[in-house]
């Protein structure tokens, strides 16, 4: 309900409802079958009653970060009552099982079939029985059931296509003349490339971030609540794809064992020709070892994930520590893994649990970039490839040692 609440007061005319029924027949907005996942509950929803839902408690703090409040699961019926009158409304049968039972509901609400749009799988086949009653349909694709759109994009009104597709994908689902609407949609440089590709609607779950271009003039990290648009650089893998927010340090701590960059878009973009970027950063238990890294990259022309050591399609500046001292300027273009070194300097060697500071200033002509705590260590470079305002704080290697960042600001 929370979440329908917020995206209402961001301006959504649209909301996207996944039901499920419990055992005593009882329609719950849940997308997942099973309970596990966000209550920690291994149980499958179909085999608890109402009253056991009742007692069970969303934890997106993971996600979220550790102040989000635990969420009761709604009833369906309390989410329409409050919200069918004023928006559209998808919704979806995720166990296929309850049919008519939707539909009856649905039934009851004044103006029905100008509120709700019908939701579900093309191939799964439903979507007749909603068309019968004067729904409209909307059957989204995924990767298996491309090779049937032809067949079964008639059945529809509207049709879904997955955000990874690539563009010859969408074209071809654009090009059945439907409207089509794009899921999920989590970045600004996802919604532009959908959009000029023809897709009219996008369903997504960061729409402060994605409806406006409010910047940030420093990190949230001491509030406990992750800023919309700050996100990793693979959003797929759920809760265990996060990094950790820690408010009572301020700070954010990368710890996944992989290479892993954390893109801050609450802060993007910075439109300043001339402004200066701090932060600081420490390795909080350990060290990697010598030649490994960590730091943060800037300059990037949009909120594309941004990889690390890896083919990355957007360019953009790598400022990167290593435990010897050593602080490296890396510019790295579009399909460079490795990047171009273009300055290096020595500082004082890394020593676990002690805060560095660095600051880098950028102007049209130059980025000079220094190390803070220590001897006022500097470097500076004319290199003028890459302007742009999107930031991602990485971690450059796969090893459990984690790295913790906090203080980030633009002035």
């Amino acid at each position: 309900m929370q979440a329908y609440s917020q995206s209402v007061q961001h301006g959504v005319s649209a909301l996207e409802i996944s039901v499920n029924s419990t055992s005593d027949g009882v329609l719950v907005c849940h997308h997942d079958q099973s309970a596990l996942r966000v209550t920690g509950k291994d149980s499958k929803v179909a085999e608890l009653t109402y009253a056991e839902l009742s007692d069970l408690r969303v934890d997106a703090r993971a996600w979220l970060g550790p102040a989000t409040a635990l969420e009761p699961i709604p009833r369906l019926r309390d989410v329409l009552d409050r919200f069918a009158a004023s928006h559209v409304i998808f919704i979806e049968d995720k166990q296929g099982t309850n049919t008519k039972a939707l539909l009856d509901l649905m039934d009851t609400y004044p103006d029905s079939t100008a509120h709700f749009i019908w939701k579900q799988p093309a191939p799964a086949l439903q979507a007749a029985a909603a068309s019968k009653r004067g729904y409209k349909t909307w059957g989204y694709f995924m990767p298996d059931a491309i090779p049937r759109l032809d067949e079964l994009a008639a059945r529809f009104d509207y049709l879904g296509v997955y955000y990874t597709a690539d563009d010859a994908t969408v074209r071809k689902v654009v090009a059945h003349g439907k409207p089509v609407i794009c899921w999920e949609i989590h970045t600004r440089s996802d919604a532009d490339r959908v959009s000029r590709l023809g897709v009219q609607g996008l369903m997504c779950s960061n729409v402060p971030y994605l409806t406006t271009s409010t910047t940030e003039s420093r990190d949230r990290f001491s509030t406990g609540i992750r800023a919309a648009g700050d996100l990793p650089w693979i959003t797929d893998q759920g809760w265990n794809a996060q990094p950790v927010i820690d408010a009572a340090s301020a700070s954010v701590v990368l710890d996944r064992n992989q290479n892993f960059s954390y893109r801050l878009g609450s802060m993007g973009p910075v439109t300043k020709e001339i402004y200066s970027l701090t932060f600081e950063m420490c390795w909080p238990k350990e060290l990697p070892s010598e030649l490994l890294h960590a730091g943060i990259a800037f300059g990037q022309r949009d909120d594309t994930p941004y990889r690390v050591l890896v083919p990355s399609t957007v360019g953009g500046y790598h400022l990167i520590i290593r435990p010897t001292g050593e602080l490296v300027l890396y510019r790295r273009d579009p399909g460079n893994p490795a990047g171009t070194r273009l300055q290096t300097i020595t500082t004082s060697p890394v020593k676990p649990g002690e805060w560095m500071r660095f600051k880098i200033d950028v102007t049209p002509p130059s980025i000079r970039f220094s190390r803070l705590d220590g001897a006022g260590w500097a470097g500076e470079t004319m290199d003028r490839e890459y302007r742009g305002g999107y930031i991602s704080l990485c971690k450059d290697y796969p090893a459990p040692v984690p790295v913790q960042f906090r203080g980030v600001s633009v002035i």
